[in-house]
């Protein structure tokens, strides 16, 4: 793609980069063909390549957002799936970054859209908010009727049924592995995963240590960034991640780190981003250093000596969250996993497609992610599993509100199968097996 880009435009590190992926378009189209909104919508605006088109003409001129332009970059779901699909190696998640960075400096929303992304930007990142914020959205639930705002309804639906008790293996410290120890690694523990559900750090900690690595929650780590990043709310987003690359940096010069690892796909895209968001940055030797030691709880399972079970009996439909198959290009390794502990694997129809949850997209767009959760939850339960396994809490959160079939986290299952208790979403409600025929033998 041609670009106009002036001399004095190029002088800006964004402008640059994203002249460098404009130019690498070569307009054949075929993102459009893995595209969700342009499969939900059907608008050449609403694929990547049509928004490629904006966002050149909105940079080039210096143009400040117009309201048919922002509509289109806020119905991108950022789910990578073009990234994928391109056959140039158009790197569309920087451009669309930095569209959004631009249009939050230099557009102007309606009252009622600042209002929600603020208050969206001031809870869900803390942990402690965001669960006040539940406990307030399942008392209000049975006044839904009475929300005018389909946002604020999306906003009520999304608190759980239960709201899942403070985990203290979130707090800073340290976790003796089994002997002898194999790595010293970080968990990122993460802000709405602590809220949502505590289960998966917990079977994450029990998993790793028991498997030989020693598990550190480095203090002053907390949210990724993602949530205000994909609001294009960057200060936010980088004083966030800011304090993580500080942290984690402070155990890699302690007693050294042989991976950070992230349980939660989504802020494992933007962990390993930290090196380009912070390229010209006072901290972009420190942020360079975390990213190269970032890695998907699946990625660090596959290098230790995860047992081998027998058939279990139980099929699992996997569904590939967008952040880890797209954003991480990880494909293989989960259903490998499940397959060494004895889960029969099966993978819906289009699994290359969104759920729909992308962060706070759910909130923001909730017409379009409900028509992208009832599509992934019937491929999902044509394959008649007995349960959902998925690598991400908001997919878990987004899938679970529209199917009866338990959803759990990988790593819960691959805990349970090495002598960890039962997923708590496959038992009677009060963590207890359903029945003795529910408990799977241990690995050995």
């Amino acid at each position: 793609m041609q670009t106009e880009f002036t001399e004095d435009q190029l002088k800006d590190p964004g402008i640059q980069r994203s002249n460098e992926i404009l130019r690498s378009c070569v307009h054949c189209g075929f993102c459009t063909a893995t595209c969700p909104t342009y499969q939900v919508l059907g608008d050449e605006l609403d694929s990547p390549r049509g928004r490629i088109y904006l966002i050149k003409d909105m940079l080039e001129n210096n143009r400040v957002p117009d309201e048919k332009t922002v509509k289109h970059i806020d119905r991108c779901l950022s789910c990578l799936a073009c990234m994928t699909t391109c056959p140039s190696g158009v790197h569309y998640m920087h451009l669309i970054d930095h569209a959004r960075a631009y249009i939050d400096k230099n557009y102007k929303r309606p009252f009622t859209d600042r209002a929600l992304r603020w208050v969206l930007a001031q809870i869900l990142p803390y942990p402690g908010r965001f669960r006040l914020a539940l406990f307030g959205a399942k008392l209000a639930r049975p006044f839904k009727g009475l929300v005018p705002d389909a946002r604020l309804r999306a906003m009520l639906d999304m608190a759980p049924k239960d709201i899942p008790p403070v985990s203290r293996n979130d707090d800073p410290q340290s976790f003796t592995p089994a002997e002898p120890r194999k790595k010293r690694v970080a968990l990122m523990t993460g802000c709405a995963q602590k809220a949502l559900n505590t289960d998966i750090n917990d079977a994450t900690i029990r998993l790793l240590t028991r498997l030989g690595c020693e598990v550190v929650v480095a203090k002053g780590a907390g949210c990724c960034g993602a949530l205000t990043h994909h609001m294009g709310r960057e200060d936010e987003s980088h004083a966030t991640a800011a304090k993580n690359i500080r942290a984690w940096c402070a155990e890699i010069d302690g007693q050294g780190l042989d991976a950070i690892v992230i349980n939660t796909s989504g802020c494992g895209t933007t962990v390993k981003d930290y090196g380009h968001m912070f390229r010209n940055d006072a901290l972009a030797a420190d942020a360079a250093r975390v990213s190269e030691r970032a890695m998907d709880i699946s990625e660090l399972l596959m290098q230790l000596d995860l047992p081998e079970g027998g058939d279990k009996g139980l099929t699992v439909a996997y569904h590939a969250a967008c952040s880890l198959q797209h954003g991480q290009q990880i494909k293989t390794h989960p259903k490998t996993l499940l397959k060494r502990a004895g889960f029969k694997v099966v993978e819906p129809a289009d699994s290359h497609l969104c759920c729909g949850s992308a962060g706070t997209y759910n909130l923001m767009q909730p017409e379009i992610s409900g028509q992208l959760k009832e599509r992934k939850v019937k491929t999902l339960e044509a394959k008649n599993p007995d349960l959902i396994a998925a690598g991400n809490i908001g997919c878990m959160m987004q899938i679970g509100s529209g199917t009866k079939l338990p959803i759990v986290h990988t790593v819960e299952l691959l805990d349970w199968a090495t002598g960890g208790p039962k997923p708590p979403a496959m038992t009677d409600g009060n963590g207890h097996a359903a029945t003795a025929e529910d408990q799977v033998p241990i690995l050995r």
